[in-house]
């Protein structure tokens, strides 16, 4: 298992030089002056020169990226053109933002999805069967933002039961400790403001929870059909145990593996992917961060969110292949 676990570390390594390679060409791909692009066509020509140089541009290729290289093992992004902000400190909360949404979304999604595609599978062919994969289904096929929309208006508007956009009660900010909302208001022991925190959390995790919850329920049911059929999933049943035990115990473990590896790409697709429900719902993530710095040309902030996104991917698929030889040693490459 260490061996393996090495190997997969060692894996990542060029995996990581290939995403800073891809993010540093993004500014060298830009048509024309990089430095003019961002300044403007009424840009001085001075001025042009002074931001080539800030941003060594005036360098050759290789030397240029083994700068970039450098600055990121020692924790620099770089600066951002519009803020002037240091990118490290100011990316922060957005991903933490993210995350916190993101792991919401795919608690709602796992909960629902793996135990509808269990008892679906238990009870194929039933009436809760064909329901099941008929939400999932219509779960897959639903646009996020008319999902998001759909919610608002109703579990916002008409009911009131849930906020319809933001983090928190804008009149009574949080004082960040972590950038982790929820986190936060339990360290500051405010259980009240936690509760606040939840509700607003409530929608935007079930708009971007509900195609993933859909893909899980399927793969989970075609998983658990195939282990069903197994051998000593006989034998199990043979010796007398239950059905709930045979599922929950014994099916259950092998049907993990490909649900895990979906449960693992599906995270990082929300990660990356959640800037529909972020500007839906005001939420101030990585995706919408990223989408404002594009509007804004700002390269430097735009190379750090896709190189940070990208890098969390992959951390999460070697965080899955890991898992794999815990929940079954059979595993090896």
């Amino acid at each position: 298992m260490t061996a393996y676990i090495m190997r997969r570390l060692l894996h990542v390594i060029p995996v990581l030089l290939g995403m800073t390679v891809i993010t540093f060409s993004i500014v060298h791909l830009i048509p024309g002056n990089p430095a003019q692009t961002i300044l403007g066509e009424a840009a001085t020509q001075e001025a042009v020169e002074n931001l080539e140089e800030n941003m060594g541009l005036n360098e050759p290729y290789l030397t240029q990226y083994g700068i970039y290289v450098t600055d990121l093992l020692k924790g620099d992004l770089g600066t951002s053109l519009r803020s002037k902000a240091a990118i490290t400190e100011e990316i922060w909360p957005h991903i933490a933002a993210t995350f916190e949404l993101t792991f919401f979304a795919m608690l709602f999604a796992v909960c629902i999805g793996v135990n509808a595609g269990i008892i679906s599978a238990w009870k194929q062919n039933s009436w809760f069967d064909l329901l099941a994969m008929l939400f999932a289904l219509v779960g897959v096929s639903i646009p996020v933002f008319w999902l998001a929309l759909m919610e608002q208006w109703m579990f916002a508007q008409e009911l009131g039961w849930f906020p319809a956009y933001g983090r928190e009660d804008s009149r009574d900010p949080i004082a960040a400790i972590t950038h982790f909302y929820v986190l936060d208001a339990l360290i500051h022991l405010d259980f009240s403001r936690a509760l606040t925190i939840l509700k607003h959390l409530v929608l935007p995790s079930i708009a971007l929870g509900t195609i993933p919850m859909a893909i899980i329920a399927r793969m989970t049911r075609s998983s658990m059909l195939e282990v069903m059929q197994s051998d000593y999933i006989r034998t199990v049943r043979a010796k007398g145990s239950g059905q709930f035990l045979v599922i929950y115990k014994h099916a259950l473990k092998n049907a993990t593996i490909p649900v895990l590896t979906v449960i693992g790409l599906q995270t990082g697709v929300l990660l990356g992917g959640a800037i529909l429900t972020e500007t839906i719902f005001s939420w101030p993530g990585i995706g919408r961060y990223v989408y404002e710095a594009i509007n804004y040309r700002d390269y430097p902030v735009i190379q750090s969110g896709i190189l940070v996104i990208a890098f969390l991917f992959v951390i999460i698929n070697l965080i899955v292949d890991i898992l794999y030889t815990f929940i079954d040693p059979r595993v090896k490459y």
